[in-house]
């Protein structure tokens, strides 16, 4: 189920396979090699995304940033008690929103928690609040001069979203905060964007839906 659980068969020591990958550029020569760097690369991975080797994992949070369910708990266990600490010290985080912490025991260096919508048949806001998620993550992330970060399926846990509006949303964000940023900013600073997923199928509308854009 997507956020709500994590795969202990991944360690940080072996490098997971992409299931697919695309890079992105608003330069019109992303083909031409002298413009290369300035591409993002965006990746599909099927994995627990504790053990990802970036600089920051998102956490699909509550809003008492204090720990729970699915991927939350799993980060929570995975950092140490020291983050829980530190979460008592953001004082929650509203509904789209996110807050940055330490990663303490994981192999990145940073957490994005974020509030994800519950949802309620898609007429209370959710696809806007859902996309804030992923544009108030990547924010932080630049704001750090952080490269590389990694999403869960925000929401698509025990909240409810269906997987793929909410995987459309997270793909699309991505897309169009990344080439507005390119155009807008000379240090843009992230070149990967992961998308990790918890299951085969999850993993597989993930493939669908970045392959389609």
């Amino acid at each position: 189920m997507s956020d709500s659980q994590t795969s202990n068969d991944q360690t940080s020591n072996n490098p997971i396979k992409p299931i697919t990958q695309k890079q992105i550029s608003a330069s019109s020569d992303i083909n031409n090699k002298n413009n290369s760097g300035n591409g993002v690369t965006l990746s599909v991975v099927q994995a627990d995304i504790t053990t990802l080797n970036v600089d920051a994992i998102v956490n699909a949070a509550n809003s008492s940033l204090l720990g729970g369910g699915g991927v939350d708990g799993a980060i929570h266990r995975a950092a140490g008690r020291e983050l829980l600490a530190y979460c008592r010290t953001l004082n929650g985080c509203q509904t789209g929103e996110a807050k940055i912490s330490p990663a303490f025991k994981l192999p990145c260096q940073y957490v994005i928690h974020t509030v994800g919508p519950v949802w309620h048949g898609g007429n209370q806001h959710e696809p806007e609040l859902l996309a804030n998620c992923y544009r108030n993550s990547l924010d932080l992330a630049v704001k750090h001069n952080l490269t590389s970060i990694a999403f869960p399926a925000i929401s698509t846990g025990v909240y409810g979203y269906p997987l793929d509006k909410a995987t459309k949303i997270a793909i699309d964000t991505v897309q169009n905060y990344v080439l507005t940023a390119q155009k807008q900013a000379t240090n843009f600073s992230i070149r990967e964007v992961v998308f990790c997923c918890f299951s085969a199928s999850d993993a597989a509308v993930y493939k669908q839906v970045l392959e389609s854009i």
